[in-house]
């Protein structure tokens, strides 16, 4: 495929609006076009050692859940390690393709191939993700109606408001009168220009309603997940599913104020990666995720809620076979799809 091709049909497997705000996401290097894609290279961590796998392999994308470039690069020197990863890919032609937090949100996404690790339950996001194309534009609804003699002249003063979008007009009939109903969106700056404006007469004023905007919520979709059990099991038993899961011979494990090992868990909050955020102020019986900070886990604990850490990319990079799949499926089998045998975790037990 085409790398022009291809990363609109990644787009669709996971739309990058629901990344987060602060996420760097998408097609970071692009090597000059036409450029054939072959062999997709799958990574959780690009590092150098990754790289020099992907360059061996004759990769010629490589998608890294992680984005490599995260914060701006001021210069592409061989000076430090990210920039030489992008002179490797540059000079061997391999594009660098980035997804990290829109696979985090999506159903079929990194937290939901986590809480199998659970065993049988169901889950609902934490934070819902909501639809990112509704409503088009703005934030509030205005809608008012006025005399027809008036109209005119409201819409002169109206369209020179900055920020303004959808504005349509339709006849009405107020109390006998004709008149003209006039409909806007508009952000909150030009709300409250359109209200200083609206207000200079009283009667115009009046008949105006205000509407708050909220973009419906898309099921399933969203930032972590909250999994009810379907049968209550120890913490112990779920700490061994977790392990075999995971394929980890260790995790780390907090026990909660008032509970044991044996203790049951029917609900758990999870989170791939760094989970403090997103888990905070959960109710739940545990939190699952890679890394939180050492107050949010006593703030856990003292909660009764008990803490299982597994490090951070150990919580995501499993996902990767399955990505593998799933993918080859979406793309219908048109490129090879490979999983790095050099990523893994930085951290070790010794």
């Amino acid at each position: 495929m085409d790398l022009r091709e291809l990363v609109p049909a990644l787009n669709d497997f996971a739309s990058l609006s629901l990344a987060e705000s602060w996420d760097n996401v998408g097609l970071l290097v692009e090597p000059s076009p036409p450029h054939t894609v072959n062999t997709l290279f799958l990574t959780n961590d690009l590092t150098e050692e990754v790289m020099e796998e992907a360059v061996q392999k004759k990769a010629d994308l490589i998608l890294s859940y992680h984005p490599p470039i995260f914060t701006p690069l001021k210069r592409v020197t061989w000076k430090t390690w990210k920039e030489r990863l992008v002179v490797r890919a540059l000079e061997n032609r391999i594009g660098i393709y980035s997804p990290h937090t829109a696979y985090d949100a999506i159903p079929h996404g990194v937290n939901n191939w986590l809480t199998k690790g659970l065993g049988a339950c169901t889950s609902v996001p934490l934070h819902p993700s909501t639809a990112p194309n509704f409503p088009a534009q703005g934030t509030h609804r205005v809608e008012f109606c006025t005399d027809n003699e008036h109209l005119d002249a409201v819409l002169s003063k109206i369209k020179d408001i900055q920020e303004i979008s959808c504005l349509t007009t339709l006849p009405a009939r107020v109390e006998g009168e004709e008149q003209t109903q006039v409909n806007l969106n508009c952000s909150q700056k030009a709300l409250l220009e359109v209200v200083a404006l609206l207000s200079q007469n009283s009667l115009l004023y009046h008949k105006t309603e205000i509407l708050l905007l909220q973009k419906p919520l898309l099921p399933h979709t969203g930032m972590g997940r909250l999994c009810t059990l379907s049968d209550p099991v120890s913490l112990s038993d779920i700490t061994e599913r977790i392990k075999r899961h995971l394929k980890l011979p260790h995790i780390r494990i907090a026990v909660g104020m008032g509970r044991t090992l044996e203790s049951p868990v029917k609900k758990a909050a999870l989170c791939a990666g760094s989970g403090s955020s997103v888990l905070k102020g959960t109710e739940a019986d545990l939190y699952l995720t890679g890394e939180m900070s050492h107050h949010d886990i006593l703030d856990a604990v003292a909660n009764g809620i008990s803490v299982i850490l597994c490090e951070h990319s150990n919580t995501e990079r499993g996902f990767l076979a399955e990505l593998r799949d799933v993918l080859a499926i979406h793309l219908q089998n048109k490129i090879n799809i490979i999983v790095s045998e050099k990523d893994r975790d930085p951290l070790q037990v010794a």
